[in-house]
């Protein structure tokens, strides 16, 4: 009779620990964050309004080069269509994807800095992980 019970309340405890695991690890990784950041203050507002005005610039300058590039076309040879409107997508198609491609490499970046810091065991981001590997 004894059993039963047994069983049902190892299975609560098993799904009790796996939530828990999993806070454990998110706290972990933010924590990780902030000290890294804390590590490096030039990643600070300035650096991130400065991404800001670099993914606009990247976007900006190929779209008015085509525009320009449409109208001095449009203006000296006279063509059917309009070259001016089909240079200009063209611009911010380019732009957007070179915006996009930066943004996409920095994402990837940030993301392989957050895989060393767990496998190098050297950093403050996770202190449990070097308690664990003590004998």
């Amino acid at each position: 009779m004894n059993e039963p019970q047994n069983r049902t309340k190892n299975t609560s405890e098993k799904g009790r620990g796996k939530p828990q695991e999993k806070l454990l690890q998110q706290v972990e990784v933010k924590a990780g964050r902030k000290l890294r950041a804390r590590r490096h203050p030039s990643d600070g507002v300035w650096f991130g309004l400065g991404m800001m005005g670099l993914i606009g610039w990247s976007i900006s300058v190929p779209t008015i080069l085509g525009a320009a590039l449409g109208l001095w076309i449009d203006k000296y040879y006279a063509p059917q269509r309009s070259w001016t409107l089909a240079l200009l997508l063209a611009g911010l198609t380019i732009g957007c994807f070179s915006a996009w491609s930066w943004v996409s490499k920095e994402h990837r970046a940030m993301r392989h800095a957050d895989d060393d810091t767990y496998e190098d065991g050297n950093s403050d981001a996770n202190p449990n992980e070097n308690e664990e590997k003590k004998p």
